[in-house]
């Protein structure tokens, strides 16, 4: 190989390493294009359970306690709602399970996301590093605004990610100010109605997590292309 083309082109090591990330980095973000999307669909699910709850206590007027043990309570439950989401208030019980297990996906949800975030960003700090010192190599000029797209779009979707971790737990702290057992329902449908507004607040949290969590999904998508181009140079200058 010449010596002027040497200087163009970085060296074999290099380009081998820059080679595999091109590689599995894709294919690591062709599975986070589509993860969050469905993370956000849930998530949606959960903030409609959550209106619909407190559409139906902000009208509805408490009723009276059953004798029957289990038996569904007509004033607390939301109609449709019990076959979509599983929330069933019954009688002589207190939260139920189904809204629990709601809350405890919600939290597993903000600790995986805010990991993820954390570890994007570390990742990101040091591609960023390792973009620049590619400007070296003519060979690779005009691909370097396509490689720090990537490396932008993806520390953005990191930030996003920290923020829906944030909004998450906030609609945990909301939904903790909510006695959610059928005796405390009642007492605050007769008094001053808090739970709903409560429930709405929370729900609406959801819901901006729910669309950070699918422009996250946006970002890292918008680099599938980028990828490509990036790696066929790359082989490119590997096969000269």
């Amino acid at each position: 190989m010449p010596d002027d083309e040497v200087r163009l082109t970085p060296p074999e090591s290099l380009l081998q390493v820059i080679d595999n990330l091109s590689k599995f980095h894709r294919e690591h973000e062709e599975y986070y294009s589509q993860a969050p999307l469905q993370q956000a669909g849930r998530l949606q699910a959960r903030a409609r359970a959550l209106k619909s709850l407190a559409d139906r206590w902000s009208v509805v007027e408490a009723g009276e306690m059953s004798p029957i043990a289990f038996a569904g309570t007509e004033d607390l439950n939301a109609p449709g709602l019990v076959a979509e989401s599983g929330i069933l208030f019954m009688e002589g019980e207190g939260q139920p399970a189904e809204l629990q297990r709601l809350k405890s996906e919600v939290a597993v949800l903000a600790d995986e996301t805010q990991q993820g975030g954390e570890w994007l960003a570390r990742a990101m700090e040091q591609a960023w590093d390792m973009a620049g010192n590619l400007a070296a190599y003519p060979a690779l000029a005009d691909l370097l605004g396509e490689r720090h797209r990537i490396i932008a779009n993806d520390w953005q979707s990191a930030g996003l990610q920290a923020l829906v971790a944030r909004l998450l737990r906030r609609a945990l702290d909301l939904l903790a100010q909510v006695d959610f057992s059928p005796a405390a329902l009642r007492a605050d449908l007769r008094g001053e109605r808090k739970a709903p507004a409560y429930l709405y607040s929370a729900s609406e949290l959801l819901d901006r997590a729910a669309d950070l969590m699918a422009q996250s999904a946006i970002l890292v998508h918008e680099n599938e292309r980028r990828w490509r181009v990036f790696r066929a140079r790359v082989r490119e200058l590997r096969s000269a």
